[in-house]
């Protein structure tokens, strides 16, 4: 009898058990370079449910971190105070929320119920400032330095896609995902 360790990896890598989804990668450059980092990537509309998820947002050195924080609509976002200082999170969109200010070690939650942006402000630093974008399904990548971003297990079909920026306008374009394969997308911002 032969060994099925070699068998199983076999059909594993064939195309027949091959991941369901493809991948969406690409860059973004920006003009100013400076503001190619924390580029949120999405895909408009992707059909099905999405699942929500919790979140954290927490506030390190009077910043918000991370910066940018895209979630799936639905979703709970806790807010972390790791300063030795009280905070206070608001936003004045969409829904229009204030958690109150709160000490070092302790963090208040917000579930997020409509789609859009929401810039995340701290009454009591005033110069603090982040966002938490909303949207309808899970495939969206938030760039780095280099501006690089990937989106996997994309399922297949053709779709809208956004590159969005807190200082830029937001572009968008259209891509075809095949199962197995790479999309490449690449967005230019600019003011």
């Amino acid at each position: 009898m032969k060994p099925l360790l070699p068998l199983l990896l076999l059909a594993l890598a064939s195309p027949a058990h091959a991941g369901k989804g493809g991948k969406i990668a690409g860059t973004v450059s920006t003009t100013p370079r400076k503001w190619t980092k924390d580029v949120v990537v999405y895909l408009k509309q992707v059909p099905g449910k999405h699942k929500p998820e919790e979140r954290v947002m927490d506030q390190r050195k009077l910043v918000f971190i991370p910066h940018v924080l895209p979630v799936v609509v639905g979703s709970k976002v806790k807010f972390l105070n790791s300063d030795n200082v009280g905070h206070n999170v608001f936003s004045p969109d969409q829904e229009k929320y204030n958690l109150g200010t709160w000490p070092q070690g302790q963090t208040k939650t917000y579930t997020f119920e409509k789609l859009g942006v929401y810039t995340q402000l701290c009454h009591v630093h005033p110069e603090m400032q982040a966002f938490i974008l909303v949207l309808q399904n899970p495939y969206f990548a938030v760039t780095g330095k280099d501006g690089a971003f990937t989106i996997p297990d994309v399922p297949p079909g053709r779709y809208s896609i956004v590159a969005w920026s807190e200082k830029l306008r937001a572009h968008e374009s259209s891509v075809t995902v095949t199962a197995g394969a790479t999309a490449t997308v690449n967005f230019e911002l600019r003011r």
